[in-house]
């Protein structure tokens, strides 16, 4: 009710986002859309009916805690798959309610055997296989084990699906690894069919491997970033470009963006004043005016988002002008240069991420400025910020 910023979520954004990455799957090629991060930061009890509205009938979360979210928002139809972390204890409230789960330890897989005899009801797994991005997933030795305990409680699951996940789809640079990647799942995959375990789902490919690497697409793809408008790299969009027929003079020159950003972030000046030259402004001495300048205050700092790594570097639009983040950003506020601005006061607003005619702050320059991934600014974005839903 009394935030000092707000976010905007565009249905239209959505619907665009949906419908052109299905339209990159192969035919019969299953989209689960990943909400894990609080649907990437724009909000998963928002994101959840938005992206449903659109089309899609899976999503994948990190977490029991992010899948128990997602069933408070989703149909009853709609599948929902923890990619992550659970509790032993959660795997019983998991198969409970329907939620396929990733299996990636001996320890897990007997967990869900346990539950699903006790609750006499069949648990939902996906079975992660390690190829080389050495984080999770069974690696090769472990097989046979897994293949055992499978053989011997054929009863009390279902085979949902055969995963894994690439080390770096979004840069070429991980060509050569990414490919061994494919050929030791193919060759896991072909070791659990001849022990007569076919999964439903043969799933790999996130954002960046479903674009880059087409083959990896399967049966299911596991979008994130993709469907909140953003590309996982350069690379991937340049390589997008170029495989629809744009040349290198094409790729130097803007073309027309297949995906838009759902999200814009506002919020409003809080008090104006004029500071003299040679003043320091904010804490310490990172900025100084070289001359009488203007300056405005906004009631957004790192606490809220708005990364300690902009100070002196970020830039918000105020009034049709984009203006300079200047001194250190605190937790609560940064101070702006509106010394170009006119009739600027109090209430006035403030364009965090989003545009007002030309002038444009997107996500990306934000990770230009301060280093940051795409990803980690937007879910870092806190989660009691006010987010509405419009056209």
């Amino acid at each position: 009710m009394f935030s000092t910023s707000n976010i905007s979520l565009s249905k239209k954004a959505v619907k665009q986002n949906v419908r052109f990455v299905k339209r990159k799957l192969h035919k019969g090629v299953k989209l689960s859309a990943v909400v894990k991060g609080n649907a990437y930061g724009h909000g998963i009890e928002q994101m959840v009916p938005l992206f449903e509205a659109a089309g899609v009938k899976h999503f994948s979360v990190f977490s029991t805690h992010e899948a128990a979210q997602v069933c408070e928002f989703k149909s009853k139809s709609t599948g929902v798959m923890v990619m992550g972390w659970m509790e032993d204890e959660a795997v019983e409230w998991a198969i409970a309610n329907d939620i396929e789960f990733y299996v990636f330890e001996i320890g897990r897989l007997q967990a869900a055997i346990h539950y699903a005899k006790k609750l006499g009801k069949k648990a939902k797994l996906h079975i992660e296989v390690e190829t080389g991005m050495n984080r999770t997933g069974f690696e090769e030795e472990h097989l046979q084990e897994v293949i055992d305990l499978m053989q011997d409680n054929k009863d009390h699951f279902i085979f949902e699906g055969l995963c894994t996940h690439y080390a770096g789809a979004e840069s070429i640079t991980n060509y050569l690894r990414v490919m061994d990647q494919i050929k030791k799942y193919h060759k896991i995959s072909d070791v659990f069919e001849e022990n007569g375990f076919m999964p439903k789902n043969k799933h790999t490919a996130c954002s960046a491997a479903a674009m880059s690497y087409p083959e990896t697409q399967m049966d299911m793809v596991r979008v994130g970033i993709l469907l909140y408008g953003f590309w996982p790299s350069q690379e991937t969009f340049i390589a997008y470009q170029r495989s629809n027929g744009y040349g290198q003079d094409d790729v130097k020159r803007k073309v027309r963006h297949p995906l838009k950003r759902i999200i814009s972030w506002k919020s409003k000046v809080m008090s104006v004043k004029e500071v003299p030259v040679g003043e320091f402004i904010g804490y310490g001495t990172s900025y100084q005016a070289t001359k009488k300048m203007k300056i405005a205050t906004v009631p957004v700092g790192y606490a809220y988002g708005f990364a300690r790594s902009l100070s002196n570097q970020g830039r918000v639009i105020v009034n049709g002008k984009r203006v300079a983040v200047i001194g250190t950003v605190n937790m609560n506020l940064m101070i702006i240069n509106v010394s170009e601005c006119k009739n600027i006061g109090k209430g006035d607003e403030v364009i965090i991420i989003g545009s007002n005619g030309k002038q444009t702050v997107s996500v990306a320059s934000f990770g230009e400025l301060s280093n940051q991934l795409n990803y980690e600014l937007l879910s870092r974005l806190p989660q009691d910020i006010p987010r509405k839903v419009v056209e």
